[in-house]
């Protein structure tokens, strides 16, 4: 069955595994999330659920937010996602998802806004070779060949140039969650997950395995 989560990435440390060995793990507050809506086949043509996280001050939110969450009967949520699941029948809205629906040892992807860069040129951004760094090449960072001249006289769509990094909605396959501490609302997944400290993330199951 499937299942998903919100949360909020905490930052990164480490933990000793069962054979001694040290585990990198990302530390993530998962939940508690409350079910804002449910979207029906009947009424909207799909199944999901939209699920919201982080309780918001009432004056950072506007009057159809603020009805929307009222008609639910649940507080203020400063981060909302619709989730699609094989089977919501099992939720009901106000009820809460807690860190416990994942145990140790599954897999899950985690999605997230990735970093901003800001404005990178091609090295940085696409991970492209200098040229030499000899005081007569004069070519040292540079983007390189744009196309040719006759032949087809145009630069070709698509082409690895400088421009704005990061900041793009990004998901981590297929990784292992390390430990799980309902009482805490907290998740330790193996490895990096997208995003700074602070970050909202999505916790679903592995589409890989």
């Amino acid at each position: 069955m499937k299942k998903a989560i919100l949360g909020k990435k905490l930052g990164m440390t480490q933990i000793f595994g069962e054979d001694g060995k040290i585990i990198p793990v990302t530390v993530v507050e998962a939940g508690p999330c409350v079910v804002v809506q449910k979207k029906t086949t009947e009424k909207d043509g799909y199944e999901a659920i939209q699920v919201g996280f982080a309780d918001i001050r009432e004056k950072l939110v506007n009057k159809p937010v603020k009805g929307h969450f009222a008609k639910a009967g649940v507080g203020l949520k400063r981060f909302v996602k619709e989730l699609r699941l094989e089977d919501i029948s099992g939720y009901e809205v106000g009820q809460e998802i807690k860190a416990d629906v994942f145990a140790v040892g599954e897999r899950v992807d985690v999605s997230g806004i990735s970093k901003g860069k800001g404005f990178q040129g091609t090295i940085k951004r696409w991970n492209g070779h200098r040229g030499p760094m000899t005081h007569g090449s004069k070519f040292h960072r540079s983007v390189g060949s744009m196309g040719g001249s006759s032949d087809p006289s145009r630069t070709f769509k698509n082409k690895k140039m400088p421009g704005h990094m990061g900041n793009e909605n990004t998901t981590v396959l297929n990784l292992q969650v390390a430990k799980v501490m309902p009482e805490k609302n907290i998740i330790l997944i193996k490895g990096g997950v997208p995003g700074p400290n602070k970050g909202f993330v999505v916790i679903r199951n592995t589409v890989k395995a």
